[in-house]
């Protein structure tokens, strides 16, 4: 098949939209099917099937746009309709400016299209500091249902996002597939660092940002009754890493903060001793995921935006949210 996948978002893999992206592009491909991407990064003008459009002009906010490692894509019909006119179907990864367009101009030529919904509405609305916003999310869903509303078939990643859309707007044709997660996250041998080899090593893997909430993990291992021999190790990196930075600078033991390759992650799962996953909204947690896979205990937020406490076993995986202290208690009574 002549497959166009439409990314609004495609640059570095620091977010779960552009990891599952480019893991469902290099699936297809590895199948057989011809694929085309059609995103707004400049950095791939001239590579073969890429169709890049160019972003948009945000004046004095474009400083903090390019700080949270988006790019913002304005419509270009011309480089869309390219993009678009031998598919034998469109594929819009999230329903922003771009991806609504190339919904919109490939049913107008026929094009069957589908679309993922990766995008919680808090997801847009804590970049405007308006995430707790009901009126402000309802909006942002409505824009959102723009592009829905134009999809033969829909992908969600976990039934809680279904649940979620479906309430709002009705039944869909509708598709729960997990984003999954890739096969060398498994469990293997793998032996602490010297440095590391009294402590307990404690993981959070996640974007540094507002919603990932890993202020709540830090506040929490400093409360820690075994604080002075924890091992924290925050992978990642975001606009928020000199806030944790400072916010971390009251633990006994320095954090690690870093952003890891997949091999190196592997490792580090497998000698780790937790793992937990403190976020307020999230859509999937493929993070999470990769962690269970090799075979590490989870301590997952209880939030009611966070569709990654579906995976915890029982309550002594998950903790309420927010509560640094019942964090810390969780932590302790797992280490014990």
């Amino acid at each position: 098949m002549n497959i166009t996948v439409v990314c609004d978002v495609l640059g570095e893999a620091n977010n779960g939209t552009t990891i599952a992206a480019m893991n469902l592009i290099n699936s297809l491909k590895s199948k057989g099917h011809k694929v085309n991407i059609l995103c707004p990064d400049a950095e791939k003008k001239g590579f073969e099937g890429y169709y890049v459009v160019p972003t948009i002009n945000v004046g004095p906010l474009n400083g903090y746009v390019a700080k949270n490692g988006v790019r913002i894509a304005k419509r270009d019909d011309g480089v869309i309709l390219d993009a678009i006119k031998d598919a034998d179907i469109v594929h819009v990864m999230t329903p922003f400016f771009l991806g609504r367009r190339a919904a919109y101009l490939a049913k107008q030529a026929g094009i069957p299209v589908s679309g993922g919904f990766h995008a919680m509405a808090e997801n847009l609305t804590s970049h405007l500091f308006m995430k707790n916003c009901k009126a402000v999310n309802r909006l942002a869903y409505k824009y959102y249902s723009g592009l829905y509303r134009q999809c033969d078939a829909i992908h969600y990643p976990t039934q809680f996002l279904r649940d979620l859309y479906e309430k709002m707007y009705g039944p869909t044709n509708g598709y729960v597939i997990s984003n999954g997660v890739n096969s060398m996250f498994r469990p293997t041998k793998a032996v602490k660092p010297p440095e590391y080899k009294d402590k307990f090593v404690i993981i959070s893997t996640g974007r540094y940002s507002k919603e990932k909430t890993q202020t709540t993990l830090i506040d929490a291992v400093a409360l820690s009754k075994h604080s002075g021999n924890i091992q924290l190790i925050l992978a990642g990196s975001g606009p928020l890493e000199d806030v944790l930075k400072k916010r971390a600078e009251r633990l006994p033991v320095k954090p690690v903060f870093s952003f890891f390759p997949h091999e190196e992650m592997v490792s580090i799962l497998n000698y780790a001793d937790l793992y937990v996953h403190p976020a307020e909204i999230e859509a999937e947690g493929i993070a999470c995921l990769e962690a269970i896979s090799c075979g590490l205990v989870p301590l997952i937020s209880d939030s009611p935006r966070c569709a990654t406490k579906a995976y915890a076993l029982d309550s002594s995986n998950t903790f309420k949210y927010k509560s640094p202290e019942d964090l810390a208690a969780k932590i302790d009574w797992w280490l014990e």
